[in-house]
């Protein structure tokens, strides 16, 4: 066996399944197939329960998982270990909650590639916590720490929310103005952080108007509605505007989490505090600018 093979049963593994793993490796699902099937008889045990539903990993599969984990964490920083000072290199896959996703990560990210050229960030933005330790990506932006796990946890920053409704609609001056609005928002069962629930603040039982995604809740309100949306994205939406906003305000945060396992690692450890410092100062400055366009 070689650390190829590894790294391709490791990603079959988080994966679960062949055509979701794919995308990762950059290889067909029938060569991974293939592959698989080698590596088994190498062992000579099966690894999978293979089903339409996906592949389960067997005992022996359960096993070799966890070693080869501890080993790729070794691979990882003898690789880092190369590096130095020089600029990053290779994969660094973020997870995130797609209002981070879409509205602040992008030109962060940017921003840190161009600085490190040979660097190569993959934004996963998902509807519900990222399971880091399928390693899913390399580190996550959540909106509540973790309250288990071996994971580093470390704040990045406060953000603002209010309520915001088209600039061209009829005006909203007390909460009894929300009466007969459609109301935007998650689809409350759908909703995967406490965090994330905010009616119940706003004394509202239910939306008319619901997406488990932010980008598109920000659509439906450009045509209708009312709904609570995060300061630092109207500055990308200039059909919005911000109201009640001396009775209606929530603060939320956002927070880093890595693999307890990576802390020896400079390479993601660099990255980690680009990022943070990134993230804080472009919160800072779409908030700055959400202000600005409350002004007569």
């Amino acid at each position: 066996m070689n650390w190829d093979d590894m790294r391709v049963f490791l990603a079959v593994a988080r994966a679960e399944g062949l055509t979701a793993a794919a995308p990762v490796l950059k290889m067909d699902p029938a060569t991974l197939g293939r592959r698989i099937v080698r590596l088994e008889g190498a062992v000579g045990a099966a690894l999978f329960v293979k089903s339409p539903q996906g592949y389960a990993l067997t005992d022996v599969g359960l096993r070799l998982r966890e070693r080869a984990a501890e080993a790729e964490v070794a691979f990882n920083l003898a690789v880092d270990a190369g590096q130095g000072a020089a600029g990053l290199s290779g994969q660094i896959r973020i997870g995130a909650p797609d209002g981070a996703a879409n509205f602040l990560l992008p030109q962060v990210c940017a921003q840190i590639q161009t600085d490190n050229p040979d660097l190569e960030v993959q934004i996963l933005a998902l509807p519900r916590v990222v399971n880091l330790s399928r390693r899913e990506a390399d580190m996550a932006v959540t909106v509540s720490p973790p309250a288990a796990g071996r994971l580093m946890v470390e704040k990045i920053a406060d953000y603002q929310l209010h309520l915001a409704t088209r600039r061209d609609a009829a005006r909203i001056t007390a909460r009894g103005d929300l009466m007969g609005r459609a109301v935007v928002g998650y689809i409350p069962d759908m909703i995967f952080d406490k965090e994330l629930d905010y009616l119940g603040e706003l004394g509202q039982s239910g939306v008319q108007l619901a997406s488990n995604s932010v980008a598109v809740q920000m659509q439906m309100l450009r045509r209708a509605g009312v709904g609570i949306v995060h300061d630092f994205a109207l500055p990308n939406v200039p059909e919005l505007t911000r109201v009640l906003q001396n009775d209606f305000a929530l603060t939320r945060s956002f927070y880093l989490v890595r693999h307890q396992s990576d802390q020896q690692s400079e390479r993601l450890t660099r990255f980690a505090k680009a990022l943070k410092q990134g993230l804080r100062g472009e919160v800072t400055r779409l908030e700055a600018a959400a202000a600005l366009t409350d002004m007569p």
